[in-house]
């Protein structure tokens, strides 16, 4: 089973390609809800006052990842769809990538902004750090304290990260692990003694 996905760890440095006087600034962002990409399409225009489009394609989800493509008043699928293709031929999800494009006077035809778009994605992307993350499945653990040590036990043993824990008489913790382990931790917790374990979505 595929438990991993690329992505980038870093916003990418701002790219520039110029074709006919127009100029193409090129970014790519990490990012893993909606509210992210608004945020970056925001910031860009206040970044960017004056220019003309601000064209834009993201994915985001590793199980049935979603996509989004937007030309933003460029000929329809000149601006978006290159861009998103970029995303897709880098192998990529949880990434935003924004063409701003300045006109420089010289129209350049339907096929001329697909290329130019497609480059200045390319060249984003080609420069940002795109790094490998696992696909993880988070429970939680919900035992009394008295079970504390079996129950931590097996999450040392398992090499299994805890991602919170609320310690009181009534203990619960959240873990994380690989998809591909999911099924035998969820096993292990079930069949503890006075312990239960719940699947988080």
């Amino acid at each position: 089973m595929n438990d991993t996905y690329k992505t980038i760890a870093n916003p990418s440095d701002e790219i520039l390609f110029k074709e006919k006087h127009s100029k193409f600034f090129a970014y790519a962002f990490p990012v893993t809800h909606e509210d992210e990409v608004k945020f970056h399409l925001e910031h860009l225009r206040k970044q960017h006052y004056g220019a003309v489009h601000f064209c834009y394609a993201f994915q985001i989800g590793t199980h049935n990842p979603y996509h989004r493509a937007n030309d933003d008043g460029e000929p329809s699928n000149s601006a978006g769809a290159p861009i998103y293709g970029q995303i897709q031929s880098f192998g990529l999800t949880n990434v935003l990538v924004v063409v701003v494009r300045f006109f420089g006077g010289i129209k350049l035809g339907v096929g001329g902004l697909i290329a130019a778009y497609k480059t200045a994605a390319h060249m984003a992307l080609e420069q940002a750090d795109i790094i490998e993350k696992t696909i993880n499945v988070h429970f939680i653990i919900s035992f009394d304290y008295k079970n504390m040590n079996k129950v931590m036990r097996v999450i040392k043993e398992k090499n299994i990260d805890i991602i919170a824990q609320k310690m009181e008489l009534s203990c619960e913790i959240e873990i994380a692990t690989r998809k591909k382990n999911a099924e035998t931790i969820f096993d292990i917790f079930s069949n503890l003694y006075e312990v239960s374990i719940t699947t988080l979505d």
